[in-house]
């Protein structure tokens, strides 16, 4: 299992993170965000992409709403972003939204979630529902159509994202579609090979996502809650189409990849995908890595169809 090339090259170009364990958290997300908010955005056709608070009672939720060209209503993709719970924020999955909405057509609606160790479990679930729930009554506002409601995300925002569409079924809310890319939603089982095979990953190492996972569930017994670790859920029968992705270099690749057989195994239509070469994160580098690029392509047009269908359309070839 060898790294694709392109990524490797960019890994060996850019020096490596320090390790977020033992490091001052608040100083270290500021770091990170002023890296990922200096990198130039990724050009593709969008119509608009404007940031808004949701008020709420006690707090707010900003949100980052990226409108595709053409005429609505469109599509909605609710978007959560991945930092382990942790750190991240809008512009971490700047890339990745900008891809999806220009690759769907979908209005996309990121949401920047309270994060741990300030505001564990179940904090930033709660933003991720609530602002859901917003999307839904805001969809004639964003010119989105409001039955036509996917949930995305990355990494610890995939994991949320698993979660929502519990929520979701609990509360009778239909959802078109859930993808979730490299996301693990159950606390890192490490009698699993690929904890093993790349404990020492390129950007998340075995050991950083128990770190993660341990902020963000300070309490052991929230570690089998499914509205924290949605692989522990009673049943996952009636949950959206999944598309699961994953990257076979990555140390989270069998849990992820694990639920995505939950999933399969409940009767859920479910594709699941191992990227070849990729390690965690990888979709990060669509603007500049053609496999990555083609990865998100086939996302999109999975994602696409899922959405189509549901308004009865069906999707171009």
């Amino acid at each position: 299992m060898t790294l694709d090339p392109a990524i490797k090259a960019l890994l060996e170009a850019t020096p490596r993170t320090p390790s977020i364990i033992g490091a001052d958290i608040p100083a270290y997300r500021a770091a990170i965000n002023a890296a990922t908010a200096a990198a130039p955005r990724y050009d593709v056709p969008l119509a608009s992409v404007a940031d808004r608070t949701i008020d709420l009672p006690g707090r707010s939720i900003g949100i980052r709403i990226y409108t595709p060209q053409g005429d609505g209503p469109f599509p909605i993709v609710a978007y959560y972003h991945g930092g382990g719970f942790v750190i991240g924020d809008l512009e971490v999955a700047d890339a990745i939204c900008r891809a999806i909405a220009s690759g769907t057509g979908a209005v996309l609606v990121s949401v920047d979630y309270r994060l741990a160790p300030e505001h564990p479990f179940p904090a930033a679930n709660d933003d991720a529902w609530d602002a859901l729930n917003w999307i839904v009554d805001h969809a004639a506002d964003l010119n989105g159509d409001p039955a036509r409601i996917a949930v995305a995300g990355d990494s610890a925002g995939a994991n949320i994202s698993a979660s929502m569409t519990l929520r979701a079924r609990a509360a009778g809310l239909p959802l078109a579609a859930q993808v979730l890319m490299y996301g693990a939603p159950a606390y890192p089982d490490l009698t699993l090979p690929s904890f093993n095979e790349h404990a020492n990953g390129p950007l998340i190492t075995r050991d950083e996502a128990i770190y993660y996972w341990g902020h963000y569930l300070p309490d052991p017994a929230d570690r089998t809650n499914p509205d924290a670790a949605a692989a522990h859920a009673t049943s996952h029968a009636g949950l959206p189409p999944a598309f699961v992705a994953s990257g076979e270099c990555d140390p989270t690749r069998d849990t992820g990849e694990a639920y995505a057989d939950l999933l399969a195994a409940a009767g859920v239509p479910t594709v699941k995908r191992r990227y070849a070469g990729m390690p965690h994160g990888f979709f990060s580098w669509v603007p500049y890595v053609p496999s990555v690029r083609t990865a998100m392509g086939e996302l999109c047009e999975w994602l696409l169809g899922k959405l189509e269908r549901v308004k009865g359309i069906e999707p171009s070839s």
